[in-house]
C-alpha cells in the first residue's frame, strides 16, 4: 500500500505514524522506510485515540461498507471488496465533517 502511495505522489512523507500492529513494526517496513527516509512514529501502546482518524474510517468502512457485501468466497473476492470500499469511501462516500464532499474532492479541492 505503501509502494503504491509513494508511486501515485512520487514521494514518501518524511514522518509516518502508526499503531504498533505487525505490518508497521516489521523489519522489512522499517527498512523500506528507511530507505526512503521517513521517520516512523508510533502510537502509545493501548492507545486508539492516537490513531482516531484511522480508526474512525476503519469502524466505517467496516460498518457501512464490509457488512454489506456479501461474505467473500475467495482471497481475490475479499480483495475487490475492499478495492471497491476504498474507491466508493474517497469517491463518493459524501461526510458533512468534510463539508459535503467526497475525500477526493476534499483533498484535492471539488471538480467545477
Amino acid at each position: 500500500m505503501f509502494k503504491q502511495a509513494q508511486a501515485s505522489e512520487g514521494k514518501v512523507t518524511s514522518l509516518i505514524h502508526t499503531d504498533r500492529g505487525a505490518a508497521y513494526t516489521s523489519r522489512a517496513f522499517n527498512q523500506y522506510l528507511a530507505i526512503n527516509g521517513a521517520s516512523h512514529s508510533y502510537s502509545a501502546p493501548g492507545t486508539p485515540a492516537d490513531n482516531a482518524v484511522i480508526e474512525y474510517w476503519w469502524a466505517d468502512f467496516k460498518a457501512i461498507w464490509i457488512a454489506r457485501m456479501p461474505k467473500a468466497q475467495t482471497l481475490v473476492e475479499l480483495e475487490q471488496q475492499v478495492r471497491d470500499g476504498i474507491n466508493y469511501f474517497t469517491h463518493k462516500f459524501i461526510s458533512g465533517t468534510r463539508n459535503d464532499l467526497t475525500a477526493a474532492e476534499f483533498r484535492f479541492g471539488k471538480a467545477n
